[in-house]
């Protein structure tokens, strides 16, 4: 039996399931998406029912976010 392919919102999805979440650039590596379509992916997610946190950078710089799952959509209800 054949396992089902896993596309890239799944993986962004795990990316986003880490303790450390993910930044955007992180995502637009591993999918090759511009960073728009990956904050589209993002607000796909959440349009699904998913919390997203997002986390400012740190360094004051203009560095980028870093994005978390805090509830899936079963939690959320």
């Amino acid at each position: 039996m054949a396992k089902a392919k896993q596309t890239k919102t799944d993986k962004v999805r795990s990316m986003l399931t880490r303790p450390q979440g993910a930044r955007l650039e992180a995502i637009c590596k591993m999918t090759g998406w511009q960073p728009h379509s990956a904050r589209a992916a993002l607000s796909g997610l959440r349009k699904e029912g998913y919390k997203i946190e997002r986390r400012p950078a740190g360094d004051g710089k203009g560095g980028s976010s870093t994005y978390r799952i805090t509830a899936t959509p079963e939690a959320v209800e």
